[in-house]
């Protein structure tokens, strides 16, 4: 199981994926902030007082994240950010559903009824964590930006 999760292929193809969800996600949200706000007020689960900043707060965090997760620049704040925003969309969405709300996910774009069904929308965050999981357990660092690379060791004492 430990070399499947290691997989350095699989490891840039899940961070491909992910971050070009987080980056696609973030595409509307930024360009209307309004219309994400209304998306995040049908959910009834922040308070009033908050749905504006976490409405322009969030699309820059899934934006950032989708560009860390691709390029592998702070790669494992990035890998816990993604995790923590998909365990954080999976509740809302399993809560919608437990409450009968008729509403979209807003995931992608604002709408106050559902055109796609919300199970829909949480079967498909369900497998974008998967993906995710196994960018939190795998240890490949190929083909990034930045590699935590163990700094160089002295042997000696350098000569004046």
């Amino acid at each position: 199981m430990r070399k499947l999760l290691d997989n350095d292929l699989l490891t840039l193809i899940s961070r491909l994926f992910i971050g070009g969800v987080f980056i696609y996600a973030s595409f509307y949200k930024i360009i209307e902030p309004a219309s994400f706000a209304k998306s995040i007020w049908y959910y009834h689960m922040v308070p009033g007082s908050l749905i504006n900043l976490m409405a322009l707060v969030l699309p820059w965090l899934e934006l950032l994240t989708g560009l860390a997760l691709i390029v592998g620049v702070w790669y494992r704040g990035a890998v816990l950010w993604a995790n923590a925003m998909l365990v954080i969309f999976v509740i809302a969405l399993a809560s919608a559903i437990v409450r009968g709300l008729d509403i979209d996910c807003g995931c992608f774009k604002a709408a106050q009824s559902a055109t796609g069904s919300a199970w829909n929308a949480l079967i498909w965050d369900l497998v974008y964590m998967l993906f995710s999981v196994q960018l939190l357990l795998s240890r490949s660092r190929r083909w990034m930006f930045s590699h935590s690379a163990p700094a160089p060791q002295l042997t000696e004492a350098p000569s004046a």
